[in-house]
Protein backbone atom coordinates (compact mmCIF):
# COMPACT_ATOMS: atom_id res chain seq x y z
CA UNK A 1 0.00 0.00 0.00
CA UNK A 2 2.91 2.35 0.47
CA UNK A 3 3.46 2.92 -3.26
CA UNK A 4 5.04 6.09 -4.45
CA UNK A 5 3.85 8.40 -7.17
CA UNK A 6 6.39 9.23 -9.82
CA UNK A 7 6.13 12.77 -11.12
CA UNK A 8 7.77 13.61 -14.42
CA UNK A 9 8.29 17.28 -15.07
CA UNK A 10 7.78 18.25 -18.67
CA UNK A 11 10.82 20.22 -19.66
CA UNK A 12 9.33 21.48 -22.94
CA UNK A 13 6.36 23.71 -23.49
CA UNK A 14 4.82 23.74 -26.96
CA UNK A 15 2.08 25.96 -28.30
CA UNK A 16 0.79 26.61 -31.79
CA UNK A 17 -1.11 29.49 -33.27
CA UNK A 18 -2.16 30.59 -36.71
CA UNK A 19 0.29 32.95 -38.32
CA UNK A 20 -0.39 35.12 -41.37
CA UNK A 21 1.15 32.54 -43.73
CA UNK A 22 1.00 29.34 -41.72
CA UNK A 23 1.18 27.96 -38.22
CA UNK A 24 3.70 29.20 -35.67
CA UNK A 25 4.88 26.59 -33.19
CA UNK A 26 6.55 28.07 -30.13
CA UNK A 27 9.02 25.91 -28.20
CA UNK A 28 10.27 26.89 -24.77
CA UNK A 29 12.38 24.96 -22.32
CA UNK A 30 14.32 21.82 -23.14
CA UNK A 31 13.60 19.35 -25.94
CA UNK A 32 14.95 16.06 -24.65
CA UNK A 33 14.13 12.34 -24.98
CA UNK A 34 11.10 12.70 -22.71
CA UNK A 35 9.52 15.35 -24.97
CA UNK A 36 10.32 14.06 -28.46
CA UNK A 37 6.93 12.41 -28.95
CA UNK A 38 5.10 15.55 -27.86
CA UNK A 39 7.10 17.58 -30.40
CA UNK A 40 6.48 15.02 -33.13
CA UNK A 41 2.74 15.01 -32.47
CA UNK A 42 2.47 18.81 -32.56
CA UNK A 43 4.38 19.07 -35.84
CA UNK A 44 2.46 16.13 -37.33
CA UNK A 45 -0.74 18.04 -36.60
CA UNK A 46 0.60 20.98 -38.61
CA UNK A 47 1.53 18.65 -41.47
CA UNK A 48 -1.91 17.04 -41.30
CA UNK A 49 -3.48 20.46 -41.75
CA UNK A 50 -1.61 20.68 -45.08
CA UNK A 51 0.43 23.69 -44.01
CA UNK A 52 3.16 24.63 -46.48
CA UNK A 53 4.98 27.04 -44.20
CA UNK A 54 5.56 26.12 -40.57
CA UNK A 55 7.53 28.50 -38.39
CA UNK A 56 9.10 27.06 -35.25
CA UNK A 57 9.96 29.84 -32.82
CA UNK A 58 12.99 28.55 -30.91
CA UNK A 59 13.79 31.79 -29.09
CA UNK A 60 12.96 30.22 -25.70
CA UNK A 61 14.36 26.77 -26.50
CA UNK A 62 17.40 26.28 -24.28
CA UNK A 63 18.28 22.68 -25.27
CA UNK A 64 17.67 20.47 -28.29
CA UNK A 65 18.64 16.80 -28.25
CA UNK A 66 19.41 14.70 -31.32
CA UNK A 67 16.03 12.91 -31.33
CA UNK A 68 14.17 16.23 -31.36
CA UNK A 69 16.50 17.56 -34.03
CA UNK A 70 15.67 14.49 -36.12
CA UNK A 71 11.95 15.29 -35.77
CA UNK A 72 12.57 18.82 -37.08
CA UNK A 73 14.62 17.52 -40.03
CA UNK A 74 11.99 14.92 -40.94
CA UNK A 75 9.22 17.53 -40.85
CA UNK A 76 11.33 19.88 -42.96
CA UNK A 77 11.82 17.10 -45.52
CA UNK A 78 8.09 16.33 -45.58
CA UNK A 79 7.30 20.01 -46.15
CA UNK A 80 9.99 20.29 -48.83
CA UNK A 81 8.41 17.33 -50.66
CA UNK A 82 5.25 19.39 -51.07
CA UNK A 83 7.15 22.59 -51.90
CA UNK A 84 6.87 23.91 -48.39
CA UNK A 85 9.27 25.14 -45.74
CA UNK A 86 9.96 24.67 -42.06
CA UNK A 87 11.58 27.79 -40.63
CA UNK A 88 13.46 27.48 -37.35
CA UNK A 89 13.39 31.03 -36.05
CA UNK A 90 15.51 32.70 -33.40
CA UNK A 91 17.48 29.74 -32.03
CA UNK A 92 19.47 30.48 -28.90
CA UNK A 93 23.26 30.26 -29.33
CA UNK A 94 23.54 26.74 -27.83
CA UNK A 95 20.86 25.44 -30.23
CA UNK A 96 22.37 27.32 -33.19
CA UNK A 97 25.75 25.76 -32.38
CA UNK A 98 24.23 22.25 -32.35
CA UNK A 99 22.66 22.92 -35.75
CA UNK A 100 26.03 24.08 -37.09
CA UNK A 101 28.03 21.16 -35.64
CA UNK A 102 25.59 18.55 -36.98
CA UNK A 103 25.12 20.23 -40.36
CA UNK A 104 21.39 20.54 -39.69
CA UNK A 105 21.67 24.27 -40.42
CA UNK A 106 22.03 23.23 -44.08
CA UNK A 107 18.89 21.06 -43.90
CA UNK A 108 16.67 23.52 -42.05
CA UNK A 109 15.79 27.10 -42.94
CA UNK A 110 17.31 28.75 -39.85
CA UNK A 111 16.42 32.43 -39.47
CA UNK A 112 17.73 34.85 -36.88
CA UNK A 113 14.38 36.64 -36.84
CA UNK A 114 10.95 35.04 -36.85
CA UNK A 115 9.77 37.90 -39.06
CA UNK A 116 11.95 36.58 -41.89
CA UNK A 117 9.79 33.51 -42.33
CA UNK A 118 7.58 35.16 -44.94
CA UNK A 119 5.11 33.38 -47.13
CA UNK A 120 5.59 30.36 -49.33
CA UNK A 121 5.65 32.70 -52.33
CA UNK A 122 8.37 34.86 -50.77
CA UNK A 123 10.89 32.02 -50.74
CA UNK A 124 13.43 31.51 -47.96
CA UNK A 125 14.39 35.17 -47.73
CA UNK A 126 11.01 36.02 -46.26
CA UNK A 127 9.14 39.25 -45.74
CA UNK A 128 10.16 42.57 -47.16
CA UNK A 129 7.90 44.66 -44.92
CA UNK A 130 9.57 45.14 -41.51
CA UNK A 131 6.36 46.64 -40.12
CA UNK A 132 4.51 43.32 -40.54
CA UNK A 133 2.43 42.39 -37.54
CA UNK A 134 0.49 39.19 -37.12
CA UNK A 135 -3.20 39.79 -36.34
CA UNK A 136 -3.03 36.94 -33.79
CA UNK A 137 -0.47 38.87 -31.77
CA UNK A 138 2.60 36.78 -32.59
CA UNK A 139 5.68 38.98 -32.16
CA UNK A 140 8.14 38.17 -34.97
CA UNK A 141 11.14 39.68 -33.23
CA UNK A 142 13.56 37.50 -31.31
Amino acid sequence: MGGSIKVIAVALRISASAGADGPVVVLSGEADPTTTEMLREMLATQLGARARLVTVDASELSFLDSASLRVLVLVARALHARHGTLVLACPQPVVARLLQITGADRLLDVQESAGLAGSVNDGPTGRTDPAWADPDGYDPSC
